[in-house]
């Protein structure tokens, strides 16, 4: 009886093993940091900071001003330039301007206006002001860095995978993306890139053995209508074909 006992006890071990083992190949999920497009706004005219149209971290929309400057000497260019283009613009009519002068403080109007227009730094898309990095009152100079703003109407994610999973994948698959400090809240996304070259595993993969690894960077795009997902926080994604 002992001897019927032990192999059915072994059986059942290696049995529970390759249950649990598949299991657990299964259930795998690749990390990924999420990421998203940051756009750098400079000051395009030299001008004292007037004022940041939101603080840090806080929504902006497309065109919204989020940084404006002084200019107060453009601003009075732009008058002198204005009223010097109307009188001409009278003298024209009657035929005491000549076209190239009447052309010239045309061009001194709008090139005046469009410098004080300068003045207002405005966000082209809608998102989230990431860093202001200049303090009001301080003296911008053209080139000058103000703010980077993100747009999170659609992030990503890049995972890295092995040789063997290339040929299961292809751009345009649906994944599955993981939230772990949301309870594993679900987030749909689509494979954008599937990078061709191989390379080594990032650093900031934690065990030496993952790190010396040849893997292939893929790239997982996920719609974000409610700014749920930010930039720097870690998605757990799961592959097709580990369903």
């Amino acid at each position: 009886m002992k001897k019927i006992i032990i192999p059915v006890i072994i059986l059942a071990a290696l049995a529970a093993a390759v249950f649990f083992k598949t299991r657990a190949e299964r259930d795998f999920r690749y990390s990924g940091t999420v990421e998203a497009t940051e756009i750098d706004l400079s000051a395009r005219v030299q001008g004292v900071i007037e004022s940041y149209g939101a603080r840090e971290g806080g929504s902006v929309k497309k065109g919204q001003a989020v940084a404006v400057l002084d200019c107060a000497d453009l601003k009075l260019a732009a008058a002198v330039s204005a009223g010097d283009f109307k009188r001409a613009e009278e003298l024209y009519r009657g035929g005491s301007v000549s076209k190239e002068n009447y052309d010239r403080l045309k061009y001194k109007r709008d090139d005046s206006a469009l410098r004080v227009e300068w003045c207002s730094i405005k966000s082209p898309v809608s998102g989230r002001l990431l860093y202001a990095y200049r303090e009001k009152g301080e003296l911008a100079a053209p080139g000058t860095k103000l703010a980077t703003v993100a747009d999170l109407s659609e992030v990503w994610a890049y995972i890295y995978v092995p040789h063997d999973m290339l040929a299961k994948l292809k751009t345009g698959m649906e994944v599955t993306g993981f939230l772990p400090e949301a309870d594993d809240r679900e987030f749909p996304g689509r494979i954008s890139v599937i990078y061709p070259e191989a390379e080594f595993t990032p650093k900031n993969v934690q065990t030496r053995k993952e790190r010396t690894r040849l893997v292939f960077a893929v790239k997982v795009g996920f719609p974000n209508p409610g700014e749920t997902l930010k930039p720097g926080m870690t998605l757990e994604i799961k592959l097709p074909d580990q369903e």
